[in-house]
């Protein structure tokens, strides 16, 4: 039997920056929620029709990239959905999130890019961030050193493709 598959991938705006807390047990908790636009056709025109969705990040996670989300950010995260349900005045509730996995910054808010084009002098260069938390699908690129001590053979290559010059013992 196949098991089930719960994984959503969302890229968004920001509708508010994010909101650290720590539960009674000392976790962190940030809350904030994204807004993923798409196009819908009414009449002759096409339209934007935005979706809002919930998101959680928790633990150093949570610590570490709470200051980076900003209202009008561009992000995309990664992760599945929970359904939390509750009782609230004898009425049963429930509210479906996305617990983040992983969670990376793609560009600067809508704001600061219209200002940066209305007024060219204001421009900042834009870091481009790819700030995940999880291990990262790709490593970071190496820094060049003066005498490389060895050389990481290709993935598909079989052991007989490195020099035996270069190994470092």
């Amino acid at each position: 039997m196949a098991s089930d598959i719960n994984s959503v991938i969302i890229v968004g705006r920001l509708t508010r920056d994010g909101e650290l807390k720590c539960t009674n047990a000392g976790m962190s908790v940030s809350r904030f929620s994204l807004a993923s636009n798409r196009k819908v056709k009414k009449g002759d025109k096409w339209e934007d029709e935005a979706s809002f969705i919930d998101c959680v990040l928790w633990g150093k996670s949570a610590e570490t990239l709470t200051p980076y989300l900003e209202k009008g950010k561009q992000v995309c995260v990664q992760g599945e959905l929970r359904q939390n349900r509750w009782e609230q005045d004898g009425v049963q509730k429930s509210r479906i999130e996305v617990v983040v996995t992983q969670l990376q910054l793609l560009g600067s808010s809508q704001s600061q890019s219209q200002q940066s084009e209305q007024s060219p002098m204001a421009r900042q260069p834009v870091r481009s961030a790819q700030t995940a938390y999880s291990k990262p699908s790709t490593p970071p690129p190496r820094q060049a050193s003066a005498a490389p001590r060895y050389r990481d053979p290709a993935p598909s290559d079989g052991p007989e493709s490195f020099d035996q010059d270069e190994i470092p013992f």
